[in-house]
């Protein structure tokens, strides 16, 4: 079910960096939630579990099923949205799992996903965005009228933005030969970097419009919100009203300050 990666030397050192001794694994199965009976098989290439608990109150009752298994401490690896790549530090070491849905995309692509993941891991955010709402996720049920669906990836696409504002100063590093701690040892990071300004550079045309779209209901908010926060990622700047998730108050408020943004741009949407 598991293999272990074969890691580039910038795959190699960016793990030495931010994820030291972390497993990369590919694994054979595609998954969005990777069942527990598979899960524990990870058991002989780790040294301990330390699954992942929240209190029941936080998820609101017609959440999508896969988040009342993460809150009730069942061993969850993995949730919708996670992409192509999933990584969590409910093992020691860390894992990040590799899903086979990337087989024919440009091995650069790939390489800077695993990349992203081995850095996410480091900076000791939540794996999830359960962990940054806490709480603040059920008032977000009582406060919006948006299906169970479209609440969860909404919550997931802004927090996707505040982990990015927290990682692309590292990958805005690697285009420079000096300027990261890897390249002391003499590894060229810019492969990396040119694939994470490649992916940016993808979704620009996608940006344009967007919030044309969503006025004329072409596109939900919450897909927007995916795009957009993806643009956070990237060092893309955001259409409107997304800009707001693109500042040092974001990154210093947190969770308060989502939740605000969410609350308020809902109202004047349905104005």
């Amino acid at each position: 079910m598991f293999d272990r990666r074969e890691l580039s030397p910038a795959l190699s050192a960016v793990r030495a960096t931010h994820a030291p001794g972390a497993l990369v694994l590919d694994v054979a199965g595609d998954f969005e939630v990777l069942p527990p009976e598979i899960a524990e098989n990870l058991g002989p290439m780790v040294d301990r579990f330390d699954p992942l608990s929240y209190p029941a109150e936080w998820v609101p009752a017609d959440a999508p099923e896969q988040l009342h298994r993460l809150a009730s401490g069942e061993f969850t690896i993995g949730m919708p949205g996670d992409g192509g790549v999933a990584w969590t530090r409910q093992t020691d070491p860390p894992t990040v799992l590799v899903k086979p849905r990337l087989e024919g995309s440009p091995e650069a692509f790939v390489t800077f996903l695993v990349a992203e993941a081995l850095v996410e891991v480091g900076t000791g955010l939540p794996e999830h965005f359960l962990g940054f709402f806490e709480d603040r996720y059920a008032g977000l049920a009582a406060s919006t009228a948006l299906p169970p669906a479209d609440r969860y990836q909404l919550a997931n696409a802004v927090y996707d933005a505040y982990v990015g504002l927290h990682t692309r100063e590292t990958f805005e590093g690697w285009g420079s030969a000096d300027a990261d701690a890897e390249a002391d040892a003499g590894t060229d990071l810019t492969s990396l970097y040119d694939a994470w300004v490649d992916a940016g550079e993808r979704l620009e045309p996608r940006l344009s419009g967007l919030a044309r779209e969503v006025a004329t209901g072409e596109t939900s908010f919450p897909a927007a919100a995916e795009l957009a926060c993806s643009a956070v990622k990237h060092g893309i700047d955001p259409p409107t009203p997304f800009g707001a998730l693109d500042t040092a108050a974001y990154r210093h408020h947190g969770a308060d300050y989502a939740v605000e943004w969410i609350e308020r741009t809902l109202a004047e949407l349905d104005d």
